[in-house]
């Protein structure tokens, strides 16, 4: 079985999040917020306080990282995803909002895969234990917000063929589940 690779811009389009299917293989071009529990925290209070984002939310993806700091040479230490329920309090805020992409590792939360359904968003896997190389794909690194909170601060990072799997899409299709039935069945 071979698998095709869609080449996808970021930001992503309502419209580009719909047409991924769980299982897609996609390689992100453009860029990408980074952001963890603790900058969630922050960006929700905003929203509940009626301030302005200090990012543009509005087709935007995430990234669950923090990453190390960066080596001499390199605009980025390792970048290995980090466990996404951590932020599935905060997403459906975000993706009502018109966040379109999340990146991170393990299984979601149904409020989260509810609003992606009803929003129009994707959830993409990264491959953790890869954080090193996951790294060469990521070509610009700025300091956007939230200085204070370390590898936590919120940057804006620019990529090129950066490698993600749809593990949910804007159906709720849910690769983790699919596959595992998949293998299973394979096995009979």
């Amino acid at each position: 079985m071979s698998v095709s690779v869609k080449n996808i811009s970021a930001p992503i389009t309502r419209e580009d999040a719909r047409s991924l299917r769980a299982g897609d293989a996609v390689l992100l071009n453009g860029y990408i917020y980074t952001a963890r529990d603790a900058a969630h925290a922050r960006l929700v209070e905003l929203i509940d306080k009626g301030e302005k984002l200090p990012i543009d939310i509005h087709d935007a993806v995430i990234y669950y990282v923090g990453p190390t700091p960066a080596k001499p040479g390199y605009v980025i230490g390792s970048a290995g995803p980090t466990t996404s329920y951590r932020m599935d309090a905060y997403a459906p805020r975000l993706i009502e909002l018109g966040l379109t992409g999340m990146i991170g590792k393990g299984k979601r939360s149904p409020e989260v895969i509810d609003s992606m359904k009803k929003h129009g968003a994707v959830y993409f896997g990264a491959i953790g234990g890869a954080a090193a190389l996951i790294a060469k794909r990521i070509v610009g690194c700025e300091m956007v917000c939230y200085e204070d909170l370390g590898s936590e601060a919120i940057r804006k990072l620019t990529v090129k063929d950066f490698p993600v799997t749809v593990i949910i899409d804007s159906l709720g299709n849910n690769l983790y589940e699919t596959g595992v039935k998949e293998y299973l069945d394979s096995v009979k």
